[in-house]
């Protein structure tokens, strides 16, 4: 049995025992159901969905398949991978946070090295990915765990875990570099107007916030503009992020169970986070595993949200359908 509370506009209004996942979802009609679990492994992170494969996840070092007919295999094997994404022309895109690089899948099966290192010094665990109007590829590269093989260090030798663009030519630009303490999870608008960058930090007394920027139309963030969403306080912060066909911003993040001495949990938040595009918190899907990571939007309508968390896969219905690269 679980513990789980309801929040409307950022107010709790009550407590549920859990088995499967029971509440009400009264906030603003963006949930339609409550979250079931459909796969116990293999879910670790990185939901992307293709209408004619179906979902991938990266999980137990591969990159997993569950298909249309909701039958799971090993889609890619010993992938070492973590944010997944398919670009317009279907080619998958991958962070190889083991490998750390970037790659992207051609057609044929083969696999391209889009971008493994940046003046000279080798990536750290490129995380999550996302991509413009214009098919530049923004990527995010923080350091968790152990820091003793890091390269990344500006002329002062302070450690960089930045955001990086990669142009159609393949030329790389890091476009963030000591704003955002960790960024993990990161989005941009489909009108290329805000990017919005998970901070994640998981060390005590590490940032837990969300951010949002303006975007330059060359493809940098307008650093001024730099803007916190929400702050998640000491409990785990913001990881993967979807936006919805209205601008709605749904963010895995919180904890059930505390990580002592670094991320607390007073209590039960695991789960998505739900924002309107002016930035309010407009609802919250619980999610009774620990660690909420990511979410993708999928299946024929696009309505169904796909939640790894702790190497399990929850899904769950919502009232308006997820936005696809198109």
């Amino acid at each position: 049995m679980f513990l789980c509370r309801t929040v409307i506009q950022g107010f709790t209004i009550g407590w549920c025992a859990l088995m499967t996942v029971s509440l009400g979802f009264a906030d603003e009609g963006v949930f339609l159901s409550a979250p079931v679990m459909i796969r116990s492994s293999g879910a670790g992170e990185g939901p992307v969905w293709h209408g004619s494969l179906g979902l991938l996840t990266s999980g137990d070092g591969d990159i997993n398949r569950l298909d249309l007919r909701g039958q799971a295999s090993v889609f890619r094997k010993n992938a070492g991978s973590n944010g997944l994404l398919f670009d317009r022309s279907g080619r998958l895109i991958v962070c190889e946070n083991k490998k750390r690089r970037i790659t992207r899948t051609e057609r044929d099966g083969t696999i391209a090295v889009l971008a493994d290192s940046y003046g000279g010094k080798r990536f750290n665990q490129p995380n999550d990915l996302t991509v413009d109007s214009k098919n530049r590829i923004f990527f995010s590269d923080p350091q968790y765990g152990e820091r003793s093989k890091m390269e990344m260090r500006d002329e002062n030798g302070r450690e960089i875990e930045g955001v990086y663009r990669i142009d159609p030519d393949g030329s790389v630009t890091r476009i963030i570099e000591h704003e955002v303490d960790r960024p993990n999870g990161l989005i941009i608008t489909p009108d290329d107007q805000y990017l919005f960058v998970a901070d994640n930090n998981n060390g005590v007394g590490g940032s837990r916030k969300l951010w949002r920027f303006d975007m330059n139309a060359d493809g940098t963030v307008n650093v001024g503009t730099q803007k916190m969403i929400h702050d998640w306080g000491t409990t785990r912060g913001p990881d993967g992020m979807k936006l919805d066909q209205q601008g709605r911003l749904y963010v895995a993040a919180g904890l059930n169970q505390p990580h002592l001495p670094q991320e607390t949990a007073e209590q039960p938040t695991a789960g998505i986070y739900v924002f309107s595009p002016d930035g309010n918190q407009i609802g919250f899907a619980p999610i009774p595993q620990d660690e909420t990571t990511n979410c993708a939007f999928g299946d024929s309508d696009g309505k169904s949200l796909y939640v790894t968390a702790g190497g399990t896969l929850w899904k769950l219905r919502t009232k308006a359908a997820g936005y696809q690269i198109k």
